[in-house]
């Protein structure tokens, strides 16, 4: 049992930093010419991505050594003040505006993403707030508001991706603590009808949905990320045109260095450098779950599966969108894409995870 401790340990670990390093490289390769032409410099991205990913690792050791992870006041201190960023990401002045949507609080040269961190944020309060019951659980309004507060001001931004991955994540936690299938029934046929009402205020997501079905229908709009980055992954081949040497990066994905990298890394390194990334996120979420299983008590339990859960959703939506299975939505690829508060939060949650894999007794 020792053995296959240590395993799961060696191997989330290894899973983790070889994921980290390989966006080091691809945040390079992917944005040095993006730099050029916007910067006068093939460096920036490369430079800022190391940085964020040394805080980013702190944070990791900060989660992983200490004994607040598993305390819930600091889980509830951690959600509230979330909550607060969400709503000062609104105010003007305070919040910025990129890409049509005001989702980013500016601090000098870097800037901060309040709706990454509420993700772990939620799932860790969330843990926090269930009590272990035999039998099915009854519905909670306390974990209906806690889920409902942080998704609506993050659909106000608006902000679809970083809503629905944190919906889902907090979901597998009730349904892992319990909650009736005729719960989940309920909120999917609300979701649907929630769904129209957001095409129905915004039809610009029609439009997408239409470009998802025939992206040709509008090759130079809504439809245009989603070919580029199929014109990337196609002729990649078995082993791509080589490190560096991406056509696609040249201004025709926009901004490779971020949501689409995973395009990127299919057209240098062909389908056995894409098939090596994907590999290494199933050893990830195998080793994490594996992690989750053996922990200590039923709290430990629900917050491991929901950080590792949060990680397995993000990248199968990142991977499904630039592959064409799924409709074009702004969500970066864990532990690869350029950005602080993906790779921070990202990292946190790894922490969690490595918490409860180094300091708790096992079953």
């Amino acid at each position: 049992m020792r053995s296959l401790d240590q395993k799961l340990k060696a191997g989330f670990i290894v899973a983790a930093a070889l994921l980290s390093l390989i966006g080091l490289a691809f945040v390079h390769s992917a944005g040095s010419y993006w730099g050029q032409v916007h910067y006068a410099d093939s460096s920036p991205f490369i430079v800022k991505q190391a940085i964020y990913m040394a805080v980013s690792i702190a944070a990791a050791l900060f989660l992983m050594k200490g004994p607040w992870t598993s305390n819930q006041t600091f889980w509830t201190a951690f959600y509230y003040i979330a909550i607060i960023m969400l709503v000062a990401v609104m105010i003007p002045g305070i919040g910025v505006v990129r890409n049509g949507s005001q989702s980013w609080i500016a601090l000098g040269p870097f800037s901060l993403q309040p709706a990454e961190f509420v993700k772990v944020a939620l799932i860790g309060k969330l843990a926090c707030s269930m009590k272990q019951s035999s039998g099915r659980r009854p519905f909670n309004v306390q974990h209906f508001v806690l889920i409902l507060l942080p998704a609506v001001l993050i659909m106000l931004q608006p902000d679809l991706g970083s809503a629905v991955i944190m919906i889902v994540s907090a979901f597998v936690i009730l349904f892992i603590a319990g909650y009736p299938l005729s719960f989940f029934a309920f909120l999917g046929l609300s979701g649907i009808g929630g769904i129209i009402a957001l095409i129905a205020a915004a039809p610009y997501r029609l439009d997408r949905i239409k470009s998802y079905i025939d992206p040709w229908n509008d090759p130079l709009g809504t439809g245009f990320q989603g070919i580029q980055s199929l014109f990337a992954i196609a002729p990649g081949g078995l082993f791509g045109h080589g490190y560096g040497n991406s056509r696609q990066k040249f201004l025709y994905l926009p901004e490779p260095q971020n949501d689409f990298i995973f395009s990127i890394i299919a057209e240098e390194t062909g389908f056995i450098g894409a098939t090596f990334v994907l590999l290494l996120f199933v050893m990830l979420l195998v080793t994490a779950f594996g992690i989750a299983i053996r922990t200590k008590d039923y709290r430990s339990f629900l917050m491991t599966s929901g950080m590792a859960s949060m990680i397995t959703f993000q990248t199968f939506l990142n991977v499904g969108v630039v592959s064409g299975l799924l409709p074009v939505t702004g969500v970066t690829l864990p532990f690869i894409s350029y950005g602080g508060s993906s790779l921070l939060t990202t990292w946190m949650a790894a922490g969690v995870i490595l918490h409860f894999a180094f300091y708790q007794k096992r079953n």
